[in-house]
């Protein structure tokens, strides 16, 4: 009687299915795990919902710009402040 193990004396060509299904379950995880990992904080520019918003340091300084509070000049002055503080929040220039 013959086996699955034994063709000829050798593993069948089937055995090499193996290291496919195993791949397939690694990258099977893997992207599960990438998938439901929190994103992480975004850093000071994000609010929760990682958008800008709350009390975010460039949502403050958005908001009292529109409201008058501050001029042209000094919100460029302070955001600049902030992005040697924090970094760029989406990698473009300032202006």
């Amino acid at each position: 009687m013959q086996t699955l193990a034994d063709w000829h004396g050798a593993p069948g060509p089937w055995i090499l299915l193996f290291p496919l299904v195993w791949a397939a379950v690694v990258v099977g995880v893997v992207t599960v795990l990438r998938r439901a990992a929190p994103r992480g904080p975004g850093g000071p520019w994000r609010g929760t919902e990682g958008r800008l918003g709350g009390d975010a340091p460039l949502a403050v300084l958005g908001r009292r710009f529109a409201s008058g509070e501050i001029d042209e000049d000094e919100y460029w002055r302070r955001l600049s402040v902030l992005e040697e503080q924090f970094g760029r929040p989406d990698g473009r220039g300032t202006r």
